[in-house]
């Protein structure tokens, strides 16, 4: 098993995934050890995580994704400084170079003062010329495949726009810096990624190291040091890969600030100026700690573009979603995500899967007719709101793998759901909606897999990539 394999399967057995919480109402807790990242091995290169997260409260589902074995054997050339292993980095043989084609412009670079400054309105042509595509996009991530190789995007016999990864945890604390030696797991991803001609993106999801929604973490230097030492380890390791990225900024976790905070991020207090000194004069709360990410990103890495996710159930009213986002620097980034659901609607339908206990067994799956609710339109017009009054193009991540049927439920790894089907047969309407692109991926175990699915995914994404759907 390669390295690249091994540091996924640690992601995998410590994800603690981003959910839709369309059934969440006030932000409830989950006080799990959600993402907690486990123990790490380096004495031959390998990475090891065995804390499986879990969310005990709220209507969260964080329980870990697929158990994995122990990932003792080595790596092959583990991604260094210098290295010349298969993994070798951005010095080693068949490293990344800086001088791909398409790299991200800095265009809202730091002010003097330490703050990001807004780039202003982003068009989704405009996003993907950054990463050197010019279509709508198509990506993939936590792709487990054969059961213990993390490279099923890399299997489908097409080139995929974008693959992404989960990073949890926090240094020094078994989280993803300590997989492999100084960071440079990351390195394993970007360079596997450019070997198949794939960009890849990081899914920062540090806050919920010690379970979502913990607020208690913001102002315990213990916790918010590593943290910020992550991040900017983080951007300086996409500096030495030196080609296009993405990073997506911790899924769910500006729902539950906004929540918390009742909408105004000056009132949730984060230790920022004082443990991240490149963001020393931005203020010590939530907005600060939002325009401190972007900060780093464009200081260090400024051909790694960057985005926020955006969570439907933080707030009914999308005017009010809007302006807290903004408040955190989500218009000083390039994009923004969202989920439409997590995991499969049928694993939701069937209710006996562990992973998927949300107290109803009805709306999650989608009306293709868009004839009655919930239907892809709705989902479209609100998308719409959101990237017209933020002024940034849209991803739909984590989008699950499920196929058709007129039959609720299903059974493990063959549950139905059909986003891939309605995405795939009307791009041009995610387009409309101010879509980038849609990556797809499971956000629990037991869910319908590019293996199970009869080739649906396979299928779909060979017939688009023969003529993609252009930008404009």
């Amino acid at each position: 098993m390669s390295s690249l394999a091994f540091g996924l399967l640690a992601l995998s057995i410590a994800l603690a995934c981003s959910s839709d919480h369309s059934s969440k109402s006030g932000g409830a807790d989950d006080n799990g050890d959600a993402a907690s990242g486990g123990s790490s091995q380096h004495g031959s290169g390998g990475s090891k995580a065995t804390g499986a997260g879990k969310g005990s409260g709220g209507n969260q589902e964080t329980s870990g994704g697929r158990d994995g074995g122990d990932t003792s054997a080595g790596n092959d050339g583990g991604s260094t400084d210098g290295a010349t292993g298969d993994g070798g980095s951005a010095n080693g043989s068949g490293g990344a170079t800086s001088t791909g084609s398409g790299g991200a412009k800095s265009s809202g670079g730091a002010t003097a003062s330490g703050g990001a400054t807004s780039s202003g309105p982003t068009t989704a042509a405009e996003l993907a010329a950054k990463i050197g595509r010019d279509h709508f996009i198509i990506g993939m991530g936590n792709d487990l495949n054969n059961d213990h190789d993390m490279d099923g995007a890399y299997t489908l016999g097409v080139t995929m726009d974008v693959h992404y990864a989960y990073l949890v945890g926090l240094l020094g604390m078994g989280g993803w810096p300590d997989w492999n030696s100084g960071g440079t797991f990351v390195n394993v991803l970007t360079d596997s990624a450019k070997k198949h001609g794939t960009v890849p993106m990081m899914t920062l999801y540090s806050m919920a190291a010690k379970g979502e929604a913990n607020y208690a973490v913001l102002t315990d230097d213990s916790y918010m040091k590593p943290y910020w030492d992550g991040a900017l380890l983080l951007f300086k390791r996409l500096a030495v890969f030196g080609d296009p990225a993405l990073v997506q900024f911790e899924p769910d976790w500006w729902a539950y600030a906004q929540q918390k905070s009742g909408g105004d991020a000056t009132k949730l207090a984060v230790h920022v100026a004082s443990l991240a000194p490149d963001c020393s004069t931005l203020p010590d709360n939530v907005a600060g700690m939002g325009k401190c990410l972007v900060t780093l990103a464009r200081k260090y890495a400024p051909k790694t573009v960057v985005g926020f996710h955006v969570s439907s159930w933080a707030d009914s009213d999308p005017a009010k979603i809007i302006a807290f986002m903004k408040s955190i620097g989500a218009a000083d980034g390039d994009f923004v995500t969202t989920d439409m659901l997590d995991r499969d609607a049928g694993c939701y339908e069937a209710h006996t899967d562990p992973n998927c206990q949300r107290g109803d067994t009805t709306g999650w799956y989608w009306d293709e007719t868009n004839k009655t609710s919930p239907n892809f339109h709705d989902n479209q017009s609100w998308v719409k709101t959101i990237t017209t009054g933020l002024g940034k193009p849209m991803f739909w991540w984590q989008v699950p793998f499920g196929v058709p049927s007129t039959t609720p439920g299903g059974t493990a790894s063959h549950y139905r759901d059909n986003r891939v089907h309605y995405i795939f047969s009307h791009i041009d309407e995610f387009i409309a909606a101010g879509g980038v692109g849609a990556l797809f991926g499971t956000g629990a175990g037991n869910q319908t897999y590019i293996t199970t699915d009869g080739d649906q995914f396979k299928n779909a994404v060979t017939t688009y990539f023969g003529s993609p759907t252009a930008l404009k």
